[in-house]
Parts: structure tokens; sequence; C-alpha cells
């Protein structure tokens, strides 16, 4: 029985999945909690890819036309705007949460491959990174910091991994603190690591995120960037 309900509520998701109904994709695909194959996992993957994908256009919609209004010192829907924007926020938290609790309570600790261990891992990386867009102060710090951390525990897995920094970099910003913290992974990275034989685009992401990074920190830490390169270009 508990099979039959399983194969039902994957073929209910690929039902879904051709409908375009992602929402009702997310939820049959909860419903069977631990993926057992490839097929399962990359529907995991697509549903909420899809769910996610749409509410940050939302988000980057609403907070554009927030800051327009903003500029002009428009008054007169300001609030209502910015009430609108909020509740975007809440609905992203919402299915960041869902998803990072799948990750987290089944799907990475389960993970029967290496190849889907850092799948998962990746997956963990990117939504704390989609909280990190729009979360401020302490909350964005933490969001940043647990994105590295997922990332860099993908990176550990799987000595192939290969992936860009440049979302990450362009939410923080000017945020300082979060910029610190890359750098320290950064600097990890290539002290630890540098007797991997690192392919050729994961070489060329780093230098270009080096490079796009000195251009947002202060003039104290853009020495340490310099520095990076250099030990990268050592490496």
């Amino acid at each position: 029985m508990a099979n039959s309900s399983r194969g039902q509520n994957v073929y209910m998701a690929k039902l879904a999945k051709k409908a375009e109904r992602y929402d009702e994709m997310v939820e049959f695909m909860e419903k069977v909690a631990k993926t057992r194959t490839v097929e399962e996992r990359d529907l995991l993957s697509v549903a909420y890819k899809n769910v996610i994908g749409a509410g940050r256009a939302s988000w980057r919609i609403i907070s554009s036309i927030e800051q327009k209004e903003e500029s002009r010192g428009s008054k007169d829907h300001f609030n209502s705007i910015k009430e609108y924007r909020a509740k975007i926020e809440a609905e992203i938290s919402k299915i960041c949460d869902g998803i990072l609790n799948l990750l987290e309570s089944h799907l990475v600790p389960s993970a029967s491959t290496a190849e889907s261990k850092v799948i998962y891992l990746t997956m963990k990386g990117d939504y704390r990174r989609y909280l990190a867009e729009f979360k401020i102060g302490a909350e964005r710090k933490e969001a940043t910091e647990n994105t590295l951390l997922a990332y860099n525990s993908a990176l550990v897995g799987d000595k192939r991994f290969t992936f860009s920094l440049y979302h990450l970099v362009n939410v923080c910003n000017s945020d300082s603190s979060c910029l610190c913290g890359i750098l320290h992974w950064m600097n990890w990275l290539l002290l630890t690591q540098s007797g991997w034989d690192l392919p050729l685009n994961f070489q060329c992401s780093i230098m270009k995120f080096l490079t796009h990074l000195i251009m947002l920190v202060t003039l104290q830490r853009r020495s340490v960037c310099f520095q990076l390169i250099l030990k990268f270009q050592v490496v």
C-alpha cells in the first residue's frame, strides 16, 4: 500500500509538472519525502526551483517599484507596496524553510550516492542564498554564513564540484560582515585545498569572483583580495 501511494504521488508530480502547476508538484513530492531514485530527486528539484523562481521574480519586480516610488518621494502607495513585498518575502521564506527542512532531516542524511549528496548540499546552499537575498542585518549574516557552509560541504564532498559565487556577492553587496565571511571562506579554500587538481572552469570562477569582489570591499579588504589572487595563482 505504501509503495502504491508513493508511486501515485510521483505520478501526480509528473502530471503537475506537465500542467506547470508547480505548487501542487511540490505538495506531491513532499509526500514522498525521502527520494530513492534520480528521477524522484530531479522531480523534487524542478518543483521547488519553479516555485521559488516565481517568488523571487515577483520580489525583484515589487522591490524595483518600491525603490522607484521611494526615489520619487511618493508616499501615496509606498506603504501598500512595502506590505506587499513583505507578504512575498514571507511566502519565499515558507518555501525555503520547507525544502531546507526536507534536506536537513531526510535528503542529505539518507543520500545513497556521493553525487546525490553533493546535489542536495548545493540545493541547501542555494535556498539559504535565496533567504539572504532579502534578509537584513543579523538574519542576512546568518543566511550568508549558512550558504557558505553548505557550498563548502558540497565542495569537500566532491573535488569536481564547481559553482558561482556571483549571486551571493551581489546579495551581500555593501554588507561588510557578509563580504568578510566570503573572504574568510575563500582563504580557507585556497589554504587547505591547495593539493587539489582544480578544474579550469572552477579556477576561472574563483579569479572572476575575486576580481568582482575587489570592487565592493573596503581598501583594507581589497588588499586581502589581491593576496588571495596571488595565492590562487601559486596553487
